[in-house]
């Protein structure tokens, strides 16, 4: 038993650095979808846009949004 390392402070210490980490990659992810679903807005034409219940300005207004929000 005098052999067992306490790793409670290397895995207290290490955790915040991943969660920070991880939070930054699902962040990432987020804006790149976010983009990739205005690019695809983008190219829908009325037709689409009156099926999907959206209409020019609301097109409009979420294409004008950074990709960040």
């Amino acid at each position: 038993m005098d052999q067992l390392l306490d790793l409670t402070a290397i895995t207290s210490q290490s955790k915040p650095r991943s969660t920070w980490l991880g939070r930054l990659f699902k962040s990432l992810a987020a804006s790149l979808e976010r983009a990739r679903t205005r690019r695809l807005l983008a190219q829908l034409d009325g037709r689409q846009l009156s099926d999907l219940g959206l209409s020019h300005s609301d097109r409009v207004r979420e294409l004008d949004k950074p990709f960040w929000r």
